[in-house]
């Protein structure tokens, strides 16, 4: 609560000053962390200082739990400012009783109708049934989704559905996805997957699936950190050339 009254603490913990496209773009995250009864929930966005349109959302009801992962186009303040409007229209559809199909439609005719298809947001949605297990998924772009089961590490392959925003009157299709105890879902931003290695390609799925795999001993809260961590190990501590997202979700 004593956050949310004073600038005090946002000083202490920043060591320089942010751009202000990282100011709008913190200013949308919900919190690092989350959990419930049926499910441990954890995020991190790098670089913290200067980020461009990568974000996430979510929200815990009594009964299901949705999040999201976007991408905007671009950099800088127009990318922030494209993704708080994909963000603030998921926001206004989801609060308005849409479902998750009809969150993303709504959300692509904003963006569309305010950027003509020039501009757009690469996202994927995430509903799960906090009583079944069932999850419903829209992949409209470039996040994606691994699935941890037991020690095995796998993609889990959506459907990809156009970006929000890229065409007018898009429909999307939501798919479904069974949890089942004890999986680990993690999704990661395509600057975590395409991010490039300084020896030549990029980190891509194999290292990927095994800095996941590296984590299962830990608890959801820092599996984030630890992705990012393996990242950056990589870039010998030279800084990301793109946002980098991380989310994981630990269903019980």
């Amino acid at each position: 609560m004593a956050w949310a009254l004073t600038d005090r603490y946002e000083r202490v913990r920043r060591d320089r000053r942010l751009t202000l496209a990282a100011e709008l773009q913190w200013q949308l995250l919900p919190g690092q962390t989350c959990a419930g009864e049926r499910f441990d929930l954890a995020g991190h966005l790098e670089p913290a200082y200067s980020v461009a349109g990568d974000n996430f959302d979510w929200t815990a009801e009594r009964d299901h739990l949705t999040l999201s992962v976007t991408n905007g186009a671009g950099e800088g303040i127009r990318a922030a400012l494209l993704t708080s409007l994909t963000v603030g229209a998921l926001r206004n559809a989801r609060r308005g009783g849409a479902d998750l199909a009809e969150q993303a439609s709504l959300a692509a005719d904003i963006v569309h109708a305010r950027y003509g298809g020039e501009w757009f947001t690469e996202t994927l949605l995430m509903r799960v049934d906090l009583a079944s297990g069932e999850a419903t998924v829209v992949d409209a772009g470039s996040p994606r989704v691994l699935r941890m089961r037991g020690t095995r590490v796998a993609r889990v392959e959506l459907e990809q559905q156009m970006p929000l925003g890229m065409f007018a009157d898009t429909e999307y299709r939501a798919q479904r996805l069974r949890l089942e105890s004890g999986d680990r879902l993690v999704i990661v931003s395509d600057g975590v997957y395409s991010a490039p290695h300084p020896g030549g390609g990029d980190f891509g799925t194999h290292r990927l699936e095994q800095a996941v795999r590296g984590t299962r001993l830990q608890d959801a809260s820092g599996v984030p950190l630890a992705i990012i961590g393996e990242l950056m190990s990589t870039h010998e501590g030279a800084e990301l050339a793109d946002d980098a997202v991380v989310v994981c979700v630990d269903w019980h």
